[in-house]
């Protein structure tokens, strides 16, 4: 399928368009009998032609999402990457045309896309996040921050809570912001964030409170380790706290046992261990 993709124009998006949409539209019958001889005999060629007469309508998808600033290229990639999914899972028997079932799997692939590249930091993670972040943009009936009743309206009309709302309107609105700034910053810019914000790790009191929180932490350790048996001990220094630590084999051979044994020592005092430390 990828050299058949091949003799499609490169290098000019515009060509591309103009020769994806000279490719005849399929009718039900040419649909059906491909999606067959896709199924039945894994008919790679026919795979071709559902794809190739499909372009289209990927284009037409991906150039409503414009709006985010992503390439249009990109954007029309991602979406046949999405036909070539439905195509995979198409199946004629179901008495719907393949682009009616190819539209969600286009959508979710550019969907996937947007939210990688959309931002440095990924906007949105859960499902609310998502499903508000392409729907409050055409949410938006004019500029400006939501009103109380303008996000209980959403809120309702998405099956969302309201601070979901009003966290993800948050976060459109802001921008990635380079730590360091950028090299042609002017005086316009905003500042760095490497020049406000406190780094408060080398504060005498702080690196007081840390090597504090360190020794004590260390010397619960050790006594930790001094309540188990001998045997105990060794494995777990051997194994942990040694600077050429040994395999469990080889401390089999040291104590006549199986390496399996071994672990089963080495599991009980880690167990030994995490329970004195959580007290």
């Amino acid at each position: 399928m990828a050299k058949d993709f091949a003799l499609m124009p490169t290098g000019n998006i515009d060509a591309y368009i103009s020769a994806s949409y000279q490719i005849p539209v399929l009718t039900p019958e040419e649909e059906r009998s491909l999606a067959e001889n896709l199924r039945d005999h894994g008919d790679m060629e026919a795979a071709r032609r559902m794809v190739m007469s499909h372009l289209r309508f990927v284009i037409r998808i991906a150039r409503g999402y414009l709006g985010y600033g992503l390439p249009l290229p990109d954007l029309i990639q991602e979406g046949t990457v999405g036909l070539m999914k439905a195509v995979r899972r198409f199946e004629p028997d179901m008495g719907v045309r393949l682009v009616s079932f190819a539209v969600h799997w286009i959508r979710a692939e550019i969907h996937e896309y947007i939210l990688r590249n959309w931002r440095i930091v990924k906007v949105a993670t859960t499902k609310a996040q998502r499903k508000l972040f392409f729907n409050l943009r055409s949410a938006k009936k004019r500029l400006g921050w939501f009103t109380h009743a303008e996000v209980l309206a959403v809120a309702a009309d998405l099956g969302v809570k309201p601070e979901t709302v009003l966290e993800m309107e948050s976060r459109l609105s802001n921008q990635d912001l380079a730590f360091d700034g950028y090299e042609d910053d002017d005086d316009e810019s905003p500042s760095a964030p490497s020049t406000y914000l406190p780094d408060s790790r080398m504060e005498p009191l702080r690196m007081l409170e840390r090597e504090d929180t360190e020794s004590k932490d260390k010397a619960r350790l050790y006594a930790a380790i001094q309540g188990l048996d001998e045997r105990s001990k060794v494995i777990l220094r051997e194994r942990w706290l040694a600077e050429k630590k040994q395999t469990l084999h080889e401390l089999a051979q040291q104590f006549n046992v199986s390496a399996e044994r071994i672990r089963q020592i080495e599991k009980n005092a880690m167990k030994k261990l995490r329970l004195q430390l959580a007290v």
